[in-house]
């Protein structure tokens, strides 16, 4: 634990008497300060690669779709509620829902998914 106070003591004494032998000992010192920064640098570079960059890549496509919502698309709430966008105002956003078309005012955070396949008759499809 005190080996660097044992190792500054040693240098000192050997830089008195030869000063080759004190640059070998910083030599090695600085290849020690290196092997322990390695794999540091290593795990924080592996942890960028496998957590930090994909969820960004998902934020912005998340961030893409809420910004590129229309009135007709049928979308997916976080809550599971499917619904048809009426009207878009803001944060805000309106959401006919079931065969009765009962407007729901939901946040525009709240949209999860727009649905990729439109149904004929959404009447059936709640039945």
């Amino acid at each position: 634990m005190f080996d660097w106070v044992l190792r500054i003591v040693s240098m000192t004494a050997l830089a008195d008497e030869a000063g080759a032998a004190a640059d070998e000992v910083g030599a090695a010192g600085w290849s020690e300060w290196l092997g322990m920064l390695l794999p540091l640098v290593l795990i924080f570079g592996a942890m960028y690669f496998i957590m930090i960059r994909p969820q960004r890549k998902k934020d912005k496509k998340v961030k893409a779709m809420l910004n590129n919502l229309k009135v007709t698309d049928r979308v997916t709430t976080i809550g599971g509620i499917h619904g048809t966008i009426v009207s878009i105002k803001d944060d805000n956003v309106t959401l006919h829902v079931g065969k009765d078309n009962v407007p729901l005012v939901m946040a525009r955070w709240a949209i999860r998914s727009i649905e990729e396949e439109t149904l004929e008759n959404d009447a059936e499809a709640l039945n």
